[in-house]
């Protein structure tokens, strides 16, 4: 994906550990930022290219009263049954990887930020110069789940189970970020990292 005076950080972690809120503050730091996750919201909308492969796999029961997958029912199935989620994230990942590739490529030189919470196994981290981990408590994960996305405690956990451990992403990452606790000191620490990102492309890379 590099370019360039183009540095392409990839950011992941595991569900609920805040890699939104992370996002956000890289985007506010000045950074192009890039959602896989919105981007496969999209691509799966009736009439995108994901949506009649999905349909096609896992039956017309996924879909609400007007037509669209709801995620949630999506969810419930793959989520469950490693097998289905894996056979969901081989229809995703090529398509989100595509679109993923042609928005760097158009984003203006600086820093991108790609996040996405299977960077890693998609292979999508190959194409980045630097992988960002988000980490937090696996209580604070179950937490955020059932009080932000008002998920019960057991779909919740299942969600947490259903991905890779933490230590898997960190061993993988050249910057770890830890998110269990005070935003403040989130903040600092990105902040403390960005800025020797900056330094670097200031630096033409070197």
């Amino acid at each position: 994906m590099s370019a360039a005076r183009k540095v392409v950080i990839g950011l992941t972690g595991n569900i609920a550990t805040g890699k939104s809120l992370v996002l956000g503050m890289l985007r506010d730091l000045g950074a192009t930022t890039i959602d896989a996750d919105e981007l496969v919201h999209h691509l799966m909308r009736r009439g995108g290219p994901l949506y009649d492969p999905i349909v096609a796999e896992f039956g017309r029961g996924i879909l609400d009263g007007n037509g669209e997958i709801d995620r949630r029912k999506l969810g419930e199935i793959v989520f469950a049954d490693p097998q289905a989620l894996a056979r969901l994230e081989r229809i995703t990942h090529p398509g989100v990887i595509q679109e993923t590739r042609r928005r760097v490529a158009d984003a203006p030189a600086g820093v991108v930020v790609v996040e996405a919470v299977k960077l890693i196994e998609s292979g999508m981290a190959a194409d980045c110069d630097a992988v960002w981990v988000v980490t937090s408590r696996e209580d604070v994960q179950l937490d955020r789940l059932v009080s932000q996305r008002h998920l019960s405690r057991s779909q919740a956990m299942l969600r947490i189970r259903a991905q890779p451990p933490q230590e898997d992403r960190v061993r993988r990452a050249q910057v770890a970020i830890d998110n269990s606790g005070d935003v403040l000191e989130t903040r600092k620490s990105v902040e403390r990292h960005f800025a020797a990102v900056r330094r670097s492309v200031a630096a033409g890379g070197d």
